[in-house]
């Protein structure tokens, strides 16, 4: 009966997020007979290996292992909402076939922060080169296959973590579609007929389990699954939307809790990117330096978890750029925190180094500013984190994954690390503001640097913790 089910969706993108979060509920969904649809997936990419989902029925395993309200989790899903997957660059007109479906609802990504990006190009490619000229195409056919008829527009809900990701990728495809001079009966389609949402996913989903687990997970299943995917209990799926999408998106009915759909999404958003988001970027480079492989390991060291939690609780979340719920910052932090300690889910801190300055630029120096806005002291765990980002790009640069990696190396082989922290500082491109501007802070940073180069980071980490205690214990009534 669920294999048999019409395909309702298309998503562009196979990743771990978007089979741990959207197809996983569409499965949940389709078990409780509300949504009652399957998703045709796009492979965007020539990587990975897209022939293992078809010699496994396109079937997955979702093994979901944490703590949630105190308790230990351990379920395994088999999950059965893709009903194919099409590569882009050699089956497109397969994917352009697609559009031609009257049962077509929805459109779902996932193609990473940077695939959301204006690229100059012809849509009649096939297939174009960017997500956004993709879509494009892929309207443009629906558009033609039903003549114009305004029932026939889709919801596309973009999961990539940007700000306003829907109305990002609205104002691309519609710029692509100008430049591309395509009819007006068809962009007035586009912007009538279509409605983009913006929408913020939250869970941890790293994917494949890790070596030493993979055989223990294989026995207690009984087979074996190339596709094997882990995923954490906490879910959320937060979508900007009114009434008339929430009915289209019907799977929210399975589970309301993990699928939110509400005119205003930004405090899911905001406290998501800045408590988890911003905690992750600002001790990814801290805790690789000083050892640690994996999120749940750091959260082991007691000079390592003292750090995140006073970072999260203490600096972050108190300059949070927008007006959240009374309690609400502290109550997602703790939950954040748990989320961390999960030995299960094996998350790299090198994994969230991809993109390392993009990712500091858009979740952290909004909250940096915040702070001085409302503070006249320097942030330590801030500036502790921002030296460690500076000293990462000073190692063996064969497995740092940034755009920007060659410009902090080059600065690293020419400069001394007091001009390279000012110049990097006050780079506006970089930060969109002089960051050497804010009182105190670049003279902790590049004090930070240094000590890290003299004495290691985990010494640095200890020696911060033992002041900040002290300080605490000095503040404390006798």
């Amino acid at each position: 009966m669920l294999l048999s089910l019409p395909e309702k969706v298309v998503q562009f993108g196979t990743g771990a997020l978007l089979r741990g979060l959207p197809d996983y509920l569409i499965d949940k969904a389709n078990r409780q007979g509300i949504f009652n649809g399957r998703v045709v997936v796009v492979k965007s990419t020539d990587a990975g290996d897209a022939t293992v989902f078809e010699k496994q029925d396109n079937l997955y395993t979702l093994c979901i292992r944490g703590i949630e309200n105190g308790f230990p989790v351990s379920e395994n899903i088999l999950v059965t909402a893709i009903s194919r997957v099409l590569s882009a660059n050699q089956q497109w007109n397969d994917v352009l076939a697609c559009a031609a479906n009257p049962l077509l609802e929805i459109v779902l990504s996932n193609t990473t922060e940077v695939g959301i990006q204006f690229v100059r190009e012809d849509v009649h490619l096939a297939p174009p080169t960017s997500f956004p000229g993709k879509l494009l195409a892929f309207l443009l056919a629906r558009y033609r296959a039903f003549h114009g008829d305004r029932s026939k527009g889709l919801v596309i809900v973009p999961t990539e973590l940007l700000p306003d990701n829907g109305v990002l990728l609205e104002s691309i495809v519609l710029e692509l579609a100008h430049l591309n001079n395509l009819e007006y009966g068809f962009i007035e389609w586009l912007e009538n007929a279509c409605t983009f949402c913006n929408s913020l996913v939250d869970r941890i989903v790293p994917g494949k389990p890790a070596a030493n687990s993979i055989a223990d997970l294989e026995a207690e299943l009984g087979y074996h699954d190339s596709l094997l995917t882990i995923a954490e209990p906490y879910c959320l799926w937060a979508i900007e939307g009114n009434d008339q999408i929430a009915a289209i998106l019907a799977f929210q009915q399975a589970d309301p809790d993990a699928v939110v759909v509400t005119p205003d999404i930004n405090r899911f958003r905001e406290r998501k990117l800045r408590l988890l988001n911003g905690t992750h970027t600002l001790s990814c480079g801290l805790a690789h330096l000083a050892g640690f492989t994996t999120v749940s390991a750091a959260m082991e060291d007691p000079d390592m978890a003292t750090f995140i939690e006073n970072l999260m609780l203490g600096e972050i979340a108190p300059a949070i750029p927008y007006a959240l719920p009374d309690g609400d910052a502290r109550q997602f932090g703790r939950q954040v925190l748990d989320r961390f300690r999960n030995p299960a889910v094996e998350h790299r801190w090198l994994s969230i180094t991809v993109q390392y300055s993009t990712k500091m630029r858009m979740r952290n120096i909004p909250v940096l500013l915040e702070h001085y806005r409302n503070n006249g002291t320097v942030p330590d765990g801030f500036a502790l984190g921002f030296a460690a980002f500076l000293c990462f790009y000073r190692q063996d640069s064969s497995f740092i994954q940034d755009d920007r990696a060659a410009y902090f190396i080059q600065k690293w082989k020419t400069r001394t690390p007091a001009e390279l922290t000012q110049e990097v500082l006050a780079d506006k491109e970089l930060w969109g503001a002089d960051l050497t501007k804010l009182p105190g802070f670049s003279g902790r940073v590049l004090q930070f640097v240094l000590d890290i180069l003299d004495k290691g980071a985990r010494l640095v980490l200890h020696e911060l913790n033992v002041k900040n205690e002290t300080k605490n214990l000095a503040n404390t009534p006798a």
